[in-house]
């Protein structure tokens, strides 16, 4: 059964990065390697403007559907996996030791 919507399923296969919350991107991301996050950003980055048109001309935050929901939670992974692709080069950021900063709530959706 496809989680992302009919005109998405090219990016069906990254559907583990569909996670609803910050912490468990995040936990995905410490725990991808470079390569599968690089994969991640190429696929998703091509089709990230896509991903919000189709949320924005077709949903109101309240009441949208599981599959459309899957796919916003995709485009904020591929958001995450943004600055470690083109930036750092690496899953954690550059020189934060044990640092952690832990999101109390969660946006809407």
């Amino acid at each position: 059964m496809s989680k992302l919507p009919a005109e998405f399923a090219d990016l069906e296969r990254f559907a583990d990065w569909c996670l609803p919350t910050e912490e468990e991107r995040y936990a995905k991301r410490l725990n991808s390697s470079m390569a599968e996050m690089q994969d991640l950003y190429d696929a998703g980055m091509a089709r990230l403007e896509d991903i919000m048109v189709y949320v924005d001309a077709r949903f109101p935050l309240a009441g949208m559907p599981e599959d459309a929901k899957a796919l916003v939670h995709l485009g904020q992974s591929i958001v995450m996996v943004s600055f470690p692709v083109e930036v750092w080069k690496q899953p954690r950021v550059l020189d934060s030791g044990a640092a952690y900063i832990q999101l109390v709530k969660e946006p809407v959706v």
